[in-house]
């Protein structure tokens, strides 16, 4: 078998990648073994604010507009509902969070997605006597149903390998890959922060953080935005929604844990005062980079050897955005962004 790509990893970054092989009709395939969940465990929101200092998050027009095209050409070729217009409401605790926020909307960067107008709450069961302000053009993709469509056509198109991608056995002769009876022009990893196994690419500082989540059955809460406060609650239908997300930068493991359940009640508990039931919990650990940045490039002796990684905690914004600097680098020679090329840690 001859292809264009090899791809090894499907989550956001895999998919997304793909996505821009599809458009440009290149020929792939791609390994997958689901040892990483980070994409699984995803809440799935896009936001472009950074919630917690009023910040705008790098790059988020350009990333907004190329994650949005692609989602929703994505719905319309496979015919799924994925991505879920839904405004963001911060929570504020005091007037001096509402005066921040006021002050940070008259911002350039920002005026465009943070509304000058506050807005009471009249739900009596969440806890916010000094209001919310909206966030505009924010969303919720719904990851899981992304991923498992995305499975299906690989596998009704025979390019997808449920197994485990066997490092040792990639022959590089001449600049030509094989793997088995694969030959390739080109492989990209995107294998998250298994990238740790990756003999090819395991120096780059991918730090790794865990997170859990968990999903609640609030029947009487009955609200239709993202809340944001101590953690997101972010609606999901049959008055369901997620709740998260933990940060731990110390444990890499994919097991729940009660610690980071009781971390998420206590905090959501501040928030809303109807009664709600836990219904599940999942964990598992993002790739995040010391300087918040992706890791994306070419690797420093294979020519036709490539990463994308490090996606963090907005890999539904930023996956498309990066997926195609990398393709234009790789086919038009375009040359990446500094601060994403993985050049600056070399």
């Amino acid at each position: 078998m001859q292809v264009d790509f090899i791809v090894i990893g499907s989550g956001i970054a895999g998919i997304s990648f793909c996505e821009q092989l599809r458009a440009y009709h290149k020929t792939f395939i791609v390994f997958d073994d689901h040892s990483q969940q980070s994409s699984t465990v995803a809440g799935g929101l896009y936001n472009p604010v950074v919630l917690k200092r009023f910040t705008p998050v790098w790059r988020s027009k350009e990333q907004l507009e190329i994650a949005l095209q692609m989602y929703q050409t994505f719905e319309r070729e496979f015919d799924v509902k994925v991505d879920y217009k839904v405004p963001v409401l911060r929570k504020f605790s005091s007037l001096e969070e509402q005066n921040d926020w006021f002050s940070a909307s008259d911002k350039p960067d920002l005026s465009e997605y943070l509304s000058v107008n506050l807005i009471k709450n009249t739900n009596k069961n969440i806890n916010a006597s000094f209001g919310f302000g909206e966030v505009f053009n924010t969303g919720r993709i719904d990851v899981k149903v992304l991923m498992d469509t995305y499975k299906k056509f690989l596998l009704k198109e025979s390019r997808f390998f449920e197994a485990k991608f066997k490092y040792d056995e990639l022959a590089v002769t001449n600049g030509d890959l094989k793997y088995g009876e694969i030959e390739a022009k080109n492989i990209v990893f995107t294998e998250g922060f298994g990238i740790h196994q990756n003999p090819f690419f395991k120096g780059l500082p991918l730090l790794g953080t865990k997170g859990e989540l968990l999903t609640i059955h609030a029947p009487d809460l009955k609200i239709d935005f993202v809340l944001k406060g101590p953690v997101f609650l972010i609606p999901i239908g049959h008055d369901n929604y997620i709740v998260g997300a933990t940060y731990h930068w110390e444990e890499r493991t994919h097991e729940i844990t009660l610690k980071a359940k009781d971390e998420l009640l206590t905090k959501l508990n501040t928030m809303i005062t109807c009664s709600f039931k836990v219904i599940d919990q999942v964990a598992g650990i993002r790739p995040t980079v010391k300087d918040r940045r992706p890791l994306v490039g070419k690797h420093p002796v294979h020519q036709n050897m490539f990463v994308l990684n490090g996606l963090g905690t907005r890999g539904v914004m930023i996956g498309p955005y990066v997926a195609k600097q990398l393709f234009n680098h790789i086919e038009f020679g375009i040359p990446l962004e500094a601060e994403i090329d993985i050049k600056r840690f070399q």
